[in-house]
């Protein structure tokens, strides 16, 4: 399957660079999954457009199990700063997290499952919006998932590309590998006044004060240890001179988990810390942004994807996956069935190291066969089987 993936490398590269010069950014990926699908009903599949607004959702086969293989196809909103022939040229967009190669990738493995006589179907899923949400706080996985894209689906599987490891290697392992996440927005309200008369105000940056220790005491006093969770600040606003002591200040920023119950026990404490405006004379207005459950890889799922990638590329050449708490909306697809995500290095030999969402990210197109065929190597040993319940 690497020889067959190879072969085609041609067309997965000049994919991979179109979607790249014409980044679309998060439901609006229009022309992006206008041309997947297209190219997809040349293949021969089985084509849905417009689910979850942009996406697309492409099968093949005839009954048996069904594999469902997931590409993003959203860009951010970053000016590229590469000078490539096949550098952005839509100013202030840019591919900078390696949707494209994903979706050029998925492409490439329909096009090789296309050939093959299949014991079963597989079904592809090409998402927007996975860097942000709609006006509802919905991302592109929670909409497909909501007008039926996972229906039936026994496995999911999926890939993100890593900067940081050479070209040759892939990074799978069970278990939790990024965190759910939330976005949080408050307001502490107080009195204003005159700044030479705090005495006659309630000042709510000093009662933000208070509350931001609190916040920063909840994940090292009030999380178990062994328990992996963020609450960060991102955002402070308040105040528009210096002599006057404004009514309120915002105040906003992200919590992450991997587990549901820490979920529910950071907002517990979040309220709890924010309490504190009430015993300092003041008030306050909190409020959560759901952003989605943390991506945990089934360990059947992960098992298969490492058996794959050490028969075809070397047992050195898979390791387990660094752990984060950044945010991927796949774990959405996983709330319907089992599945994993694997990691692709993409290195550049030779270049300065740029990792995701920086303005001179870039991938070193030789990895692009390499993990079109560990996608299409694992969906036919799912298919073909015979032990799986």
């Amino acid at each position: 399957m690497l020889k067959q993936a190879h072969a085609i490398s041609e067309e997965i590269i000049e994919w991979r660079r179109d979607f790249h010069m014409h980044p679309e950014l998060g439901f609006d990926v229009h022309r992006t999954a206008k041309i997947v699908a297209d190219e997809l009903e040349k293949m021969g599949y089985r084509v849905r457009r417009g689910v979850g607004k942009t996406g697309v959702v492409a099968e093949i086969g005839e009954g048996g199990k069904l594999i469902a293989i997931r590409a993003d196809m959203d860009a951010l909103p970053i000016l590229e700063q590469n000078d490539y022939e096949y550098a952005s040229k839509t100013p202030g967009a840019m591919h900078a997290c390696g949707h494209d190669s994903h979706t050029a990738m998925a492409l490439g493995a329909a096009m090789l499952l296309a050939k093959e006589k299949l014991p079963g179907r597989v079904r592809f899923l090409f998402q927007p919006c996975e860097e942000t949400a709609d006006e509802e706080g919905k991302s592109g996985a929670q909409r497909m998932s909501d007008e039926g894209a996972m229906d039936g689906v026994d496995y999911v599987i999926a890939q993100h590309v890593d900067p940081g490891r050479p070209v040759g290697t892939i990074g799978i392992n069970p278990g939790p590998n990024s965190g759910g996440v939330d976005t949080w927005f408050a307001t502490i309200k107080g009195v204003g006044g005159h700044g030479a008369h705090p005495d006659k105000t309630i000042d709510p940056f000093h009662i933000m004060a208070h509350v931001i220790i609190a916040l920063n005491a909840i994940v090292s006093r009030r999380i178990n240890p062994f328990e992996p969770a963020v609450v960060s600040i991102g955002r402070v606003n308040g105040g528009l001179t210096e002599n006057v002591i404004p009514e309120s200040v915002n105040i906003s920023g992200t919590l992450r988990f991997t587990d549901m119950s820490v979920h529910r026990q950071i907002r517990e404490e979040m309220i709890r810390a924010f309490e504190i405006s009430k015993t300092l004379g003041g008030e306050y207005e909190l409020r959560f942004e759901y952003g989605g459950p943390p991506m945990i890889n089934d360990k059947l799922v992960s098992d298969m994807i490492e058996k794959t990638g050490k028969d075809l590329l070397g047992e050195e050449n898979v390791h387990e996956i660094e752990k984060t708490l950044g945010a991927e909306d796949f774990g959405e697809f996983l709330k319907h069935a089992p599945g994993a995500m694997f990691t692709l290095g993409t290195q550049k030999a030779g270049h300065e190291k740029y990792l995701l969402h920086h303005p001179k990210f870039d991938i070193d197109e030789r990895a692009l066969p390499i993990g079109t065929a560990v996608l299409v190597e694992t969906a036919l040993r799912f298919l073909r089987s015979e032990d799986q319940s």
